[in-house]
């Protein structure tokens, strides 16, 4: 069920990502967007850091095939602040986060936790509504932070996904660049 929750989020995510507009911050952190001290954008050994800090678990990386630069990396944290196990997945360009997602059960009100820790932060944004599924996004200059959950089971799995478009379109450039050379 968490890889089902997992591809369902990154592929709500990759769809929408352009269709939902950004909405006004509160005083708060107007361009980190971060998640319990995870945030796209950061360095692998960052994150490394904030693991250790909830539990100490750590990450298990592989190199991809087709461009060594993209590592895809994996973690589980136990932390009662998360509601939870909650899984971790990342997505690194150059040893820089492009992609991080965190995923839980959903039990133990765990969605409403995740929700008010990320709107304390950012402010309150209208929800979206596809069917079961419920998303809300916060955009701050190129990088983003979307929540989503489903309320079709007893339990409401929920993720939250932090995407540095700055890491992305870079990568994407080098790889247009390189494909173009001779």
């Amino acid at each position: 069920m968490k890889t089902n929750v997992r591809a369902l989020a990154l592929a709500v995510l990759l769809a929408s990502a352009a269709s939902v507009s950004a909405q006004a911050a509160p005083a708060a952190d107007t361009t980190a967007l971060q998640f319990h001290g995870f945030r796209a954008g950061a360095r692998l050994d960052e994150i490394e850091s904030v693991l250790r800090r909830f539990d100490g678990a750590r990450l298990r990386c592989d190199r991809a095939k087709a461009d060594r630069r993209v590592i895809e990396c994996r973690a589980v944290v136990q932390l009662a602040d998360l509601g939870g196990p909650v899984d971790i997945w990342l997505s690194a360009v150059d040893s820089v986060a492009s992609i991080l997602m965190l995923s839980g059960e959903g039990s133990g009100g765990q969605v409403d936790r995740w929700r008010r820790a990320v709107e304390r932060s950012y402010g309150s944004v209208g929800a979206k509504v596809q069917g079961s599924q419920w998303m809300m996004q916060w955009v701050r200059q190129g990088r983003m932070l979307r929540l989503t959950w489903r309320t079709d089971r007893s339990n409401k799995p929920v993720s939250v996904s932090l995407v540095d478009g700055r890491v992305l379109d870079a990568w994407g450039r080098d790889r247009a660049t390189t494909a173009r050379r001779p």
